[in-house]
């Protein structure tokens, strides 16, 4: 409330803060994502108020999602109450590389060093070919696929996605040790 400048008020708050609630929707597919995105959106009780596409418009440091900021009626003894709340939609693979951008920004407090920031776009990248990679072999395996698509995985760059994976999940099992060396080390100090 405070970086938008808004009073500390209920009312404030429920017409200002679009996440104060929300949902996270994981998919196998990038073409589901979208697919889920219309059902949501298209249901006649729920008014969209804003639709972001960090799929087809990442951010720059690889950020891939879909947003929906949706008004929704909760229903409460006395009556339905519109809320606004957050849908973010993405896959697996987005998912995970999402988490661990996360964990990572929270471990250096915002200040990641560059040379992180670089292996995360890396990273980001990686994960984008996989879902391309799944999505163009699930296709294929269910007769969708023509032939050789365009945009279809490139096979030499599987040995490379599957090194970048590899580095940003054991990146992520030194940030959670060290994050429960910490616990420990506060709880034996405390003890």
């Amino acid at each position: 409330m405070v970086r938008r400048g808004c009073a500390p008020t209920l009312e404030e708050i429920r017409r200002n803060i679009t996440d104060i609630a929300g949902i996270r929707i994981t998919c196998s597919f990038l073409k589901d994502t979208y697919h889920v995105l219309d059902m949501i959106t298209s249901q006649h009780d729920v008014r969209v108020l804003a639709i972001k596409d960090y799929i087809k418009n990442p951010k720059p440091n690889g950020y891939k999602s879909l947003h929906a900021i949706v008004e929704l009626p909760v229903y409460l003894s006395e009556g339905p109450v519109p809320v606004i709340v957050e849908v973010q939609i993405r896959t697996i693979a987005q998912d995970f590389w999402a988490s661990l951008e996360h964990k990572i920004f929270y471990k250096y407090e915002g200040e990641v060093p560059e040379r992180l920031l670089d292996n995360l776009t890396a990273a980001a990248n990686a994960a984008e070919h996989l879902d391309r990679h799944m999505e163009h072999l699930y296709d294929e395996v269910h007769g969708e696929a023509a032939g050789p698509a365009a945009g279809a995985p490139d096979p030499s760059a599987d040995q490379r996605l599957w090194e970048q994976l590899w580095q940003l999940a054991q990146q992520n099992d030194l940030i959670q040790g060290t994050t429960r060396d910490l616990r420990t080390d506060a709880g034996d100090a405390a003890g």
